[in-house]
């Protein structure tokens, strides 16, 4: 199994914790995981392990569905278009630095 070197993606939550820390039944976070809403990592046991990152997504998930009136289907083309629109900003700042390093390339040939 690889482990995520950053802290926030470690999975180190089983699904009774997880399931405890955002006051949801275990069977819900099954059903999640089935829907295609969260995808916790698995040890080498099969073990569901959630990790502070996942735990994040359950408490956006549960304030679009209780807060919010948001249906599972609604849900799903939520995250999907925040996790597409965080990717195409993250693109952007990627260009941005080769537009302007490119700039700062050609305005050195000038002088």
């Amino acid at each position: 199994m690889d482990i995520p070197t950053n802290a926030i993606d470690e999975p180190c939550y089983v699904i009774s914790v997880a399931a405890q820390l955002v006051n949801l039944h275990p069977q819900t976070l099954r059903h999640y995981e089935k829907l295609g809403l969260i995808r916790p990592h698995r040890s080498e046991g099969s073990r569901r392990l959630y990790s502070p990152r996942d735990i994040e997504r359950l408490r956006k998930i549960i304030r679009l569905t209780n807060d919010l009136g948001v249906n599972l289907a609604g849900v799903q083309v939520i995250l999907n278009m925040s996790e597409q629109m965080m990717e195409m900003q993250a693109r952007i700042e990627q260009m941005q630095a080769e537009f302007e390093a490119e700039i700062a390339r050609l305005r050195a040939m000038l002088e």
